[in-house]
């Protein structure tokens, strides 16, 4: 094996462990001004980002109707006033 195979596998190997820990964590987008997280309320498949509770890391991958960590943005004050939702932080 020579030096650039072995800079080009080092290399590989950096983007792919850099992609593993990318895809291990969950970031939140930032809510939008003037709305809250809702729990409970979103159907299966229709969840507007990551679960709370990390069973799915992306919008619309919930796999069950009211799933309290699948979550939609509403207006503030309005998750209160829906049955079965819960805010959340």
């Amino acid at each position: 094996m020579n030096k650039s195979d072995i800079v080009v596998r080092s290399a590989l190997a950096g983007l792919l462990a850099l992609g593993m820990a990318a895809a291990g964590s969950q970031v939140m987008a930032k809510t939008p001004d003037g709305m809250e997280l809702c729990g409970g309320i979103a159907k299966a498949g229709k969840n507007d980002c990551a679960s709370k509770t990390g069973a799915h890391s992306c919008a619309g991958q919930s796999t069950k109707d009211g799933d309290k960590g699948s979550f939609v943005y509403v207006p503030k004050g309005a998750c209160e006033k829906i049955i079965n939702g819960v805010v959340l932080k």
